[in-house]
């Protein structure tokens, strides 16, 4: 099936071992060359080694570290024709103990960086009139949580990103979609309870739904889709 796949080279940008990895391998699995960015990429050295893909360093809420990103992507993997943001930025507590800098800062990795990838990747992606830009939400893009306002303000933003890049974008070619991750993801350390199995998202799986996205047909192209385990009582 990787000859239909219809993208060739991808960038995730705030990388990492869970659905990051998965979305790595599964792409590679398509037929599409990855590159991995991260604050610290030399963490996802074992990956990219199992994987062939290459890795960068970037402070995804810095324009011009963004911008030199896209640069050395462009020059060492081409020109990404999918980009997928998967930086989030935390500052949990009661909101009056909450400390504004880092607050600042949260909102920051999670929108404001959100914002600085899409603009690069849309630069690019506008020339050739095709690509496909996926941003990573979580419950709290349309539920704020108690002690998560930060985290609550950073993925509203992200969705409203989302959606107007989306209604801007797809007429000239390019999909952007926004993936409300509704749960938690399973992990190393996050297992599901005896009790409660698939309670967690499996990574593998969710990165399948991203791959559908991909292969959608652009005279069907969804702007938000949402994952979450069924487990949940809604």
């Amino acid at each position: 099936m990787s000859h239909a796949f219809p993208y060739r080279t991808a960038l995730i940008v705030g990388a990492g071992a869970g659905l990051s990895a998965s979305l790595a391998r599964a792409l590679t699995a398509a037929g599409v060359q990855v590159g991995l960015a991260a604050r610290n990429p030399a963490k996802l050295a074992p990956l990219a080694e199992q994987i062939g893909a290459r890795t960068y360093a970037v402070d995804a809420s810095g324009a011009e570290a963004v911008a030199g990103l896209f640069q050395a992507v462009d020059a060492s993997l081409g020109e990404p024709d999918v980009v997928i943001y998967n930086a989030s930025g935390r500052s949990p507590g009661p909101l009056v103990d909450l400390d504004p800098e880092a607050v600042r800062r949260a909102i920051e990795v999670a929108a404001f960086g959100g914002f600085l990838v899409t603009q690069q990747a849309a630069r690019r992606m506008l020339k050739h009139r095709h690509g496909a830009i996926l941003l990573t939400g979580a419950t709290a893009s349309v539920k704020g949580f108690a002690r998560s306002a930060a985290f609550a303000m950073g993925k509203f933003a992200l969705r409203g990103l989302a959606q107007s890049a989306a209604r801007e974008l797809a007429p000239q070619g390019i999909h952007v979609a926004h993936v409300v991750i509704d749960g938690g993801i399973r992990s190393a350390t996050r297992g599901d309870p005896a009790d409660r199995p698939d309670s967690t998202l499996d990574p593998d799986a969710i990165a399948e739904t991203y791959l559908a996205l991909l292969r959608q047909p652009r005279n069907a192209w969804s702007w938000e889709i949402e994952v979450r385990p069924w487990v949940e009582t809604f």
